[in-house]
């Protein structure tokens, strides 16, 4: 859910002659993943109050075993958003030290459309690709 929030901001449209990465952009992005975070943090407390709200002790084992079975998924659906929310404040720590927007593997521009189909992007599409192929051939 929160992951999607930031598809509700009009994607950034560059102008004429506009620098890559300019102060413009780099709000802009920032203010996505500052809204990411803020329905990631959100979510994750909401989720903690309905646990605390509904631990009920069942006496069928079932109903017991159901419970945290849902507990169990919700816990671990919260630590990836746990994690993304780590994601998010390196990439907010990479925008105001102004390293956002270019690849950790080759240093080559990632691409307005790509980050805003993830802002949290680090790396460009090949090299993003070559590095799904490396793992796809150690995984075999």
């Amino acid at each position: 859910m929160g992951a999607d929030l930031h598809k509700t901001y009009p994607p950034y449209k560059a102008k004429a002659r506009e620098e890559y990465m300019s102060p413009q952009q780099l709000a802009h992005f920032k203010m996505i993943l500052d809204s990411m975070k803020r329905e990631l943090s959100q979510d994750i407390d909401r989720t903690v109050h309905t646990m605390q709200d509904e631990a009920t002790i069942f006496a069928d084992p079932n109903d017991r075993a159901s419970q945290e079975s849902d507990m169990s998924l919700e816990l671990r659906n919260r630590d990836r958003e746990r994690k993304l929310i780590k994601k998010i404040d390196e990439t907010i720590a990479r925008i105001d030290a102004t390293e956002y927007g270019y690849c950790d593997s080759c240093g080559v521009e990632i691409g307005l459309k790509r980050l805003e189909a993830r802002p949290t992007a680090t790396l460009c599409i090949d090299c993003k690709t070559l590095d799904e192929l490396r793992e796809k051939q150690v995984a075999k």
